[in-house]
């Protein structure tokens, strides 16, 4: 890069140094600093051009350009030419004085660039600043802060100016006014003396190596004249400090005279001002400069000042350091140095004034006092050499000082002691005693706060300092190493030393090793000489023991291992090549491990067998027996220590086992005994164990020991003793019994299994059983556990095959009742544990128990740990936790010892039939418990599986029905058990199928990749891994298990946990999919099952499933499905009503079901006629159950919306069927037990349904046309009540025609079918059936569909053909219907009249019966069909109509008279002007019962006289008459009858008078009338004729119509003269046509 390049990108950079944005300054200063790095003197003439040009710029922009001239020259100055040197000089000397005003930040950047200039080119700096120093001119107090720091900078550059720059400054001293000139002056002084005492101390490398003090002497002494006697006195404190701070260095410069003559001025003037300044370390940072310069001219004037100096510097040692600031830490440090100067000079006086201040009770001047010490010694060790003992005896008084602080500070002193030869001197032991009382310190007793350097606050402890002191005090001062050794080694026995025993032994080791590397001699410890040492026997019992607990006290067990390791020579002299390979190999095993891993009893069995090892290298009786002597020794020092006290009666135990004197051997034992401290748990445990190492060596004499105990006058005295305190001698009495329990039980688990058989019964148990009726815990548990021991004891003796244990059943049976009195909820002790470990070995031990004893032993271990509350959480869960656990492993130890016993499917099962109600428990602890033991279980029974033969697995689907429910719990752990119990139970088919046990199956090994979807909680995923495990279950069960599973997962139904629940309706309808094709034989018994299990189940869930479930099955096997659903006893519950609305979720299956339910309802008969009670009673028709439940389950499966379209394909089938079943159901009763139920209610979880007969039918029907989209049919029907009607005998045809009528208008497109379903109908059985149906289809010919649809001929055909019916309704509603043409296809009447008029004409000769149903309904007709038929058609059978008809007017039934009496006026209406003269004589005849019926008592009546006799007017060819009659009888007018009467009897008397006598004979008919009105009116009439003469036929020829109008008229009235078949109907009537009016035919 080229010059130019440089210079324009350094401008570049330059220009964006005014950028607003600090970041961007600091990055343009940092790339200028890059760049300057590379090419220094361009980048440099760069900026100072910059400057210059830029002379407006402001100073903070300058002064960053100046830093970063700075950072380039610090680093590259020495590559600039003397040209850009000075250039770079004038720059900042013109920058740094441009302003007279201090803006520190621009002065100080342009003073960097000048001092990092002048270490280059001193010369240069030093003319430019000494030009801007002006005689007579205060200078400018940046020029005197750039000299300040080249004179430290480049000292010697600088002190050879130093007379021309002094000689400039010192005469305008006193012209500086300003504070801050003063400081800057100070300052500059400051440095100028530092860089003269600099340049003087290295003449040898100075440039002018003549210069001496002189030559600065009186410039200083002016100087200081000036600070000292004027400036001091300022009450600014940042001037005083700066004077104080000068005056150090400066007194170095004085001269000699005139040093010693300001001494008594200078001192008490610095040591004034420590009480007006907090800050005090320039102070003594002077005072200690001072000091020295007064020591380097031999003052004695210090002397004079020494009291004030101690006090001062004292008060100043002894203030608390509560602060971490560097200014106080180093204020202490100058403290001391003054220290150290007053020490090298008046040693004595300085003792003098100390040590007797270490005897107060103030634990800040005794903890100031100490450190001033402490320093003395280390500083001046040549002062303090004659001055020890007086130290060390001054010592007295701190080391009974209890303060931490002051603890800390003596261990100081005594490690400066140590390295300083203080601790050889006599004395010198309590201070090592001392240090080793400070290690021995409890943590807990360790201050709270650390020090104010420490991090750690452990690492600053009394403690930790004195373990750190100790150990360097061992291992650094080789002056201490013939101190501490031996001595060191009687610190290891006694208790109160014990916290101390690691450092203690790291510091022997590395001593011993130093003797040992100094030969043998010197390493062997001469006893005699050291009485107070401990023997090797002590050493070695207090060192194995300790190990026992090895990570105690920092880790205690490897330190005393080590030393043990290598004191082996002072041990015993063979020891050592065994200890030197078995030591590490115990050292390895703790490296291995941590205090929370270490297993406590591998451990400590490791250490016992190097004990035994070691007892047998030694091989000395003498030496063993003299170490159990000290064994026991030592026993009362681990009182509070159980642990390790354990561990040493173990080592006693082994001690005695090596040691051939029996009588040490019963000796020892009886002292142990006699001596035991029993109230201690862990004390008796260990005494046991004790007596059982012991046995194993000496069962004999062990048992004879504690025989003898027993019997001894001790123990009978320490239990008369106790009973003084009757309350407190009980429980102590049960604590010796507990351990002497526990000794036999550890003899009889230690002893040699060959022995321990005969003993067993005789001498152990015989001991053991007299305590079982005990209620003190601890006597219990120790019962427990020493039984357990005897028990595994004889399991383990290879003689136990042979051994008949005749104590079996009796312990068994204590160990129960010791578990049963367990609280049931808790777990505080062991001994449920213990108990179940006692019959684990005892169920393998002859004789074996029977069933009754194994169940109950099953029932009670189960119930003392599943009723356990769930694990705590608390601060000792973890020990409850803990005992929990064994006590679980101690339960399936026991379990699978007893299944062992009998490893048959049924031996399985037993075991997980007493599991069962654990694993279906409401509490998810038991069941996770549960399932865990049924895991455990299985896989025993799988990994001992022995087939020989193929048997089956009978009771795998039981099994695997009890467990898969179980892999949807709520608790994670019970699901993955819950798959591993499945797991096991498959490969255990197949293991019975034949298949070698490392077989490994495809579809089962997928169970186990399955187990991760069990630990999600998100149900779907659950749900979904349960449907899987069902597909795995389904592939691998064989058929003859399905079932089985099945009907367990259906009781798992009701289970109350719901999750199981719904996982087992999962798995259940996997089952039905997957192998429901196998199941038909058992469909009724799924079914019946399935009901069950509904009424039960409470869950939400279950009902879904269960449909979906039936959904499965039938569709597999529909027909079995539906017949077993048909057994359902009526009525129907809800559940059953769901299942059967399950069958219709899919339109095949629905369709297939409707058909099958038809034809069920079809099959049987729909009642039964029960025999009546009474003679002449009509028989009670009784509904038959198959139909009644096949119509009850169609209306379920028509209630469901899936329905639909299998309704639409059967709607005719549908429709006809239950409309039949509605027909041949009214009146039906229920029976007799289905009465009983209606009668007293039907319970809450029935159907809310009526089950009358009819009524179901009515409803079902009606549910046809809801589903089937005829939703406006069974509106209407609701509308106009055509439901109810349909229900009742009386308005069934009517129902069924308001149906048709309903059908006709809303569902006409069906009609087609229907009809076509209806065709049979017509030669039923069942009488009700053919009304229903005829009353249908009549009603649909009064609706135009019939036409529309091209239905009416077959509709007619249908009708005529049930004319002929036996029933009278069957043929009343086929006229009826044929009536109905008349509305419904008025065109089509004159087609069909001659068809529709012999019908009906027919229907008025139907029947004998006076009243026939039938001629009413063809009168009725007859009057609809009159208007329409061809006038041919009906002129034939006219007459015989209306003779037919005439009897019925005076009918005792308001309806024949009605309908007859209006035919009769629609017959006169329809031959207006065209009657024949028969039928006109029966006008004329019929006049009279017209007249007098107007007064009939039925209005119905009246008003069709009226009609009729409107419309006879007419024919009468009487135009008077005829108005009369319609003025008169009008509808709705009123009548006035003896009027109208007169009126009418006028016309007839005089137009027609031949007819006066017919009218006459006919009224005294009536004379006697049933009806008072109709009695009354025929004299009224009969009077109203009378008075007129008889008229003469010549006469008045007009007044009769001609012949040839009224043929039949004068035919009838001959043949009623000559006694013809007219009169009859002028006489009294022929019964066969129909009544006349009462007392008619007697004469007036």
């Amino acid at each position: 890069m080229t010059e130019s390049s440089i210079k324009k990108l350094a401008s570049t950079l330059l220009d964006a140094i005014t950028d607003k944005d600090p970041v961007v300054q600091e990055q343009v200063c940092s790339a200028l600093c890059s760049l300057g790095e590379v090419r220094p003197v361009e980048t440099l003439r760069t900026c100072e051009e910059y400057l210059r040009q830029h002379d407006k710029l402001a100073h903070p922009y300058r002064a960053a350009v100046l830093r970063a001239m700075e950072r380039v020259l610090s680093s590259r100055a020495s590559e600039l030419d003397k040209d850009t040197a000075s250039t770079i000089i004038l720059l900042a000397s013109s920058e740094m004085t441009k302003t007279k005003d201090l803006v520190w930040d621009w002065q100080q950047a342009a003073s960097g660039v000048l001092v990092a200039v002048g270490r280059q080119f001193i010369s240069k700096v030093m003319e430019e600043l000494l030009r801007k120093l002006h005689p007579g001119t205060l200078p400018h107090c940046a020029v005197l802060h750039t000299l300040a720091s080249l004179s430290v900078a480049n000292a010697f550059g600088v002190v050879p100016f130093l007379p021309s720059v002094l000689s400039s400054l010192l005469p305008v001293l006193g012209m500086a006014k300003q504070d801050t000139v003063r400081v800057a002056f100070c300052s500059a002084l400051q440095r100028f003396s530092e860089g003269a005492l600099e340049y003087l101390a290295n003449l040898d490398r100075a440039p002018d190596p003549t210069v001496r003090k002189d030559a600065f002497a009186t410039d200083i002494f002016s100087a200081y004249d000036v600070l000292f006697h004027q400036w001091l006195q300022s009450r600014e404190a940042k001037l005083r400090l700066a004077v104080v701070e000068a005056l150090g260095p400066m007194s170095h410069l004085l001269p000699s005279e005139s040093l010693e003559e300001q001494l008594p001025k200078l001192l008490p003037g610095i040591l004034a001002l420590y009480k007006k300044h907090s800050e005090t370390f320039y102070l003594s940072k002077s005072l200690g400069q001072i000091l020295e310069a007064a020591v380097s001219v031999g003052s004695r004037t210090l002397e004079t000042q020494l009291d004030a100096l101690l006090a001062a510097l004292h008060s100043q040692i002894c203030v608390p350091v509560e602060s971490s600031s560097p200014l106080v830490m180093s204020n202490q440090k100058e403290v001391l140095r003054c220290f150290t100067v007053l020490a090298s000079s008046l040693p004595d006086r300085l003792l003098a004034f100390l040590l007797p201040r270490l005897d107060t009770s103030n634990e800040r001047t005794r903890v100031g006092t100490l450190q001033v010490v402490r320093h003395v010694i280390n500083s001046a060790a040549a002062q303090m050499e004659d001055k020890k003992p007086f130290i060390l005896s001054s010592m007295r008084l701190p080391l009974l000082d209890t303060n931490s602080k002051v603890k800390r500070a003596v261990v100081q002193v005594i490690s400066a002691m140590a390295h300083h030869g203080y601790l050889e001197q006599p004395g010198g032991e309590v201070m090592i005693e001392y240090i080793v009382q400070q290690c021995a310190l409890p943590p807990e007793q360790e201050p709270e706060k650390p020090g104010p350097s420490s991090k750690d606050p452990k690492a600053d402890s009394v403690r930790a300092v004195s373990v750190r002191t100790l150990y360097l005090v061992s291992t650094t001062v080789d002056r201490m190493s013939h101190v501490l050794w031996p001595y060191l080694l009687q610190f290891l026995t006694p208790v109160r030393f014990t916290g101390a025993l690691t450092p203690l032994c790291r510091s022997l080791v590395h001593l011993a090793q130093k003797r040992q590397e100094a030969g043998a001699d010197t390493f062997l410890i001469q006893y005699d000489t050291h009485a107070s040492l401990p023997s090797p026997y002590a050493v070695t019992a207090r060192l194995l023991v300790v190990s026992s607990s090895p990570y105690l006290g920092d880790g205690r067990g490897v330190a005393a291992l080590r030393l043990l390791s290598v004191l082996h020579p002072n041990i015993h002299p063979l020891l050592g090549q065994h200890w030197e390979t078995t030591v590490p190999l115990l050292l390895g095993y703790l490296d291995e491990h941590t205090e929370e891993t270490l297993p406590q009893e591998e451990w400590e069995e490791k250490l016992l067998m190097f004990l035994r090892d070691t007892l047998a290298i030694v091989s000395d009786n003498a030496w063993i027996c003299q170490l159990s002597l000290e064994l026991c020794r030592q026993l009362p020092c681990y009182d509070e220590t159980p642990q390790e006290k354990n561990f040493l009666y173990k080592c006693i135990g082994t001690t005695l086992g090596a040691a051939s004197s029996k009588e040490v051997v019963r000796k020892h034992l009886q002292e142990l005994l006699e001596t035991a401290r029993y109230q201690e748990e862990a004390e008796r445990e260990g005494l046991a164990c004790c007596f059982g190492i012991c046995a194993i060596s000496h069962l004999e004499d062990t048992l004879a020991q504690l025989e003898d105990f027993v019997r001894s006058e001790v123990f009978r005295k320490s239990i008369g003793i106790l009973n003084i305190f009757k309350d407190r001698s009980e429980n102590e009495v049960e604590k010796v019994k507990s351990a002497l329990i526990l000794c036999y039980g550890h003899v009889a688990a230690r002893a040699p299994q060959e022995l321990v058989l005969a003993k067993v019964e005789s001498d152990i148990l015989r001991n053991i059983c007299q305590h079982f009726n005990t209620k003190d815990p601890a006597l219990k548990l120790c019962l427990v556990q020493s039984v357990c021991m005897v028990s595994r004891a004889i399991c383990s003796s290879t003689q136990a095959g042979s051994f008949h244990f005749t104590r079996k059943a009796e312990l068994v049976a204590q160990m129960m009742e010791f578990i049963r009195a367990e609280p049931p909820d808790s777990l505080r002790t062991p001994i449920r544990k213990k108990a179940m470990l006692t019959c684990t070995y005892l169920v393998s031990v002859e004789p074996a128990l029977d069933e009754q004893a194994r169940a109950d032993v099953i029932r009670g271990c189960l119930h003392s740990v599943m009723a356990l509350l769930p694990e705590p959480e608390e601060e000792d869960g973890g020990c409850q936790k803990s005992l929990y656990l064994e006590t679980l492993h101690a339960l399936e130890g026991l379990l699978t010892s007893l299944l062992q016993r009998n490893m048959t499917p049924q031996g399985l099962q037993i075991m997980i039939e007493h599991l069962s109600p654990w694993i279906k428990s409401p509490r998810g602890h038991e069941r996770a418990r549960a399932l865990g033991l049924s895991a455990l279980l299985l896989r025993h029974f799988l990994e001992q599986l022995r087939v020989s033969a193929l048997v089956p697995f009978h009771n795998l689907g039981l099994l695997v029905g009890l467990f898969s429910p179980r892999c949807a719990d709520l608790w994670p752990a019970t699901r993955q058990e819950a798959v591993d119990c499945v797991y096991s139970l498959l490969y255990l088919q197949l293991g019975y199928e034949g298949f070698s046990r490392d077989y490994r199956d495809d579809v089962a090994e997928r169970l186990l990749s399955l187990k991760d979807g069990l630990v999600h909680p998100d149900p779907t995923i659950l749900f979904h891994t349960c449907h899987s495990i069902g597909q795995i279950i389904a592939k691998r069960l064989p058929p003859d298990q399905l079932i089985s599973l099945l009907l367990t997962m259906f009781e798992a139904l009701g289970d109350p946990e719901k999750n199981c629940s719904r996982a087992a309706t999962v798995m259940i309808n996997c089952l039905l999919q997957e192998r429901g094709g196998v199941l038909q034989e058992k469909v009724p018994e799924i079914v019946s099952v399935l009901r069950s299990k509904l009424q039960e189940a409470q869950g939400e869930h279950v009902l879904p499933a269960a449909q979906h479930s039936m959904y499965l099955l039938a569709t597999q096997h529909c027909a079995a499905v539906v017949s077993s659903l048909l057994g359902s006893p009526l009525p129907l519950d809800s559940h059953t009503s769901m299942l059967w609305r399950a069958l219709a979720v899919e339109p095949r299956l629905a369709a297939q079901v409707l058909g099958l339910l038809l034809e069920k309802m079809s099959r049987d008969v729909p009642f039964k006629e029960s025999r009546a009670f009474l003679l002449g009673r009509t028989p009670d028709r009784v509904a038959t159950l198959l139909p009644l439940s096949a119509t009850c389950a169609l209306f379920e499966v028509l209630s469901t919306p899936a329905a639909g379209p299998a309704v639409l394909e059967l709607y005719p089938q549908l429709f006809v069927a239950l409309l039949l079943r509605v027909s041949c159901t009214v009146g039906v009763q229920l029976p007799r037990n289905l009465q009983a139920q209606e009668r007293r209610g039907a319970s809450p979880a029935l159907a809310a349904r009526n089950l009358e007969p009819c009524s179901s039918a009515v409803d079902t029907l009606r549910a046809v046309l809801l589903r089937s989209g005829s939703e406006d049919v069974a509106q209407r029907m609701d509308l106009e009540g055509g439901w109810e009607l349909l229900r009742t005998s009386a308005g069934h045809e009517e129902g069924a025609t308001r149906l048709a009528r309903a059908m006709a208008e809303h569902a006409g497109p069906r009609l087609p079918l229907v009809l076509k379903a209806l065709a049979c109908t017509h030669s039923s059985a069942y009488e009700n059936q053919r009304v229903t149906t005829t009353a249908f289809l009549a009603e649909l010919l009064n609706s135009n569909v019939a036409n529309d649809l091209m239905l009416l001929d077959s509709l007619l055909e249908s009708l005529v053909a049930r004319q002929k019916d036996t029933c009278t309704s069957v043929r009343r509603l086929v006229l009826r219907g044929l009536a109905n043409l008349a509305s419904g296809c008025p065109d089509k009447v004159r087609a069909h009249g001659p068809q529709l008029l012999t019908a009906m004409i027919g229907g008025l000769d139907d029947g004998d019966s006076p009243h026939s149903p039938v001629a009413l309904e063809a009168m009725l007709g007859l009057a609809r069909l009159v208007h329409l038929v061809e006038a041919w058609d009906l002129r034939s059978g006219l007459l015989h109509v209306a003779i037919r008809i005439r009897p019925f007017f005076d009918s005792e039934k308001m309806e024949f008279r009605t309908a007859s009496i209006r035919l009769f006026g629609h017959l006169n209406q329809v031959c207006h002007g065209d009657c024949e003269d028969v039928f006109l004589d029966q006008v004329v005849g019929g006049l009279a019962p017209l007249l007098l019926h107007l007064q009939d008592p039925q209005a119905a009546v009246a008003s069709a006289c009226r009609f009729a006799l409107r419309m006879c007017g007419p024919n009468l060819a009487c135009e008077d008459l005829s108005a009369a009659f319609q003025k008169h009888l009008q509808e709705g007018r009123a009548l006035h009858f003896g009027e109208f009467l007169n009126t009418t009897c006028k016309h007839l008397m005089h137009h027609f008078p031949d007819l006066l006598g017919r009218l006459l004979t006919t009224c005294l008919f009536y004379f006697k009338s049933s009806w008072e009105d109709v009695r009354a009116a025929a004299p009224l009439f009969t009077g109203e004729q009378h008075p007129l003469p008889r008229p003469q036929a010549a006469q008045q020829p007009c007044l009769m119509p001609p012949l040839h109008r009224v043929p039949g008229a004068a035919r009838g009235a001959q043949a009623a003269a000559a006694g013809g078949p007219g009169s009859a109907h002028f006489g009294a009537p022929d019964p066969a046509e129909g009544p006349g009016p009462r007392g008619a035919d007697q004469g007036c």
